[in-house]
């Protein structure tokens, strides 16, 4: 399967963990023992209190948009000149961390902020799902 996109750095720690996860059809954060914080994206330490004892939790998949925009144009990465228009978000999960990702599986005119998704993968190589949310069901709430 060939992706002509900018693809993650798959292979260095905390990211190849996240990656793999992701690649079985599991959303990883991370977890402060120390401290009892949760935290989006991958680190090898506690963004809020130092703590190299960082540990992975597998979220529920479910959470809101906080906000968005809507990509109408392709300026510097003309490889997604075919997917326009899109939708980049910052989703909160039910866990309280935030995650920029791609609102799918909608026109991108009806998102809007406080609307609920959950979690689905688009498989682009392979190796590689990326993790992407879709509207939920007004009964899934």
């Amino acid at each position: 399967m060939s992706y002509e996109k900018p693809l993650p750095d798959r292979d260095s720690e905390p990211h190849a963990t996240f990656w793999s996860a992701c690649d079985e059809g599991r959303l990883l954060i991370q977890s402060c023992p120390d401290c009892e914080s949760v935290q989006f994206f991958p680190r090898t330490w506690c963004r809020f209190c130092g703590s190299n004892r960082i540990e992975w939790v597998e979220a529920e998949g479910t959470g809101d948009v906080h906000t968005y925009t809507i990509v109408r144009r392709a300026t510097e990465l003309p490889s997604f000149t075919d997917e326009i228009p899109y939708v980049v978000a910052y989703v909160e999960l039910e866990e309280g961390v935030r995650i920029c990702t791609n609102v799918v599986d909608c026109e991108p005119d009806t998102v809007e902020s406080g609307m609920a998704v959950e979690l689905t993968f688009d498989r682009v190589t392979d190796e590689l799902a990326l993790p992407k949310f879709r509207p939920r069901k007004a009964t899934d709430r």
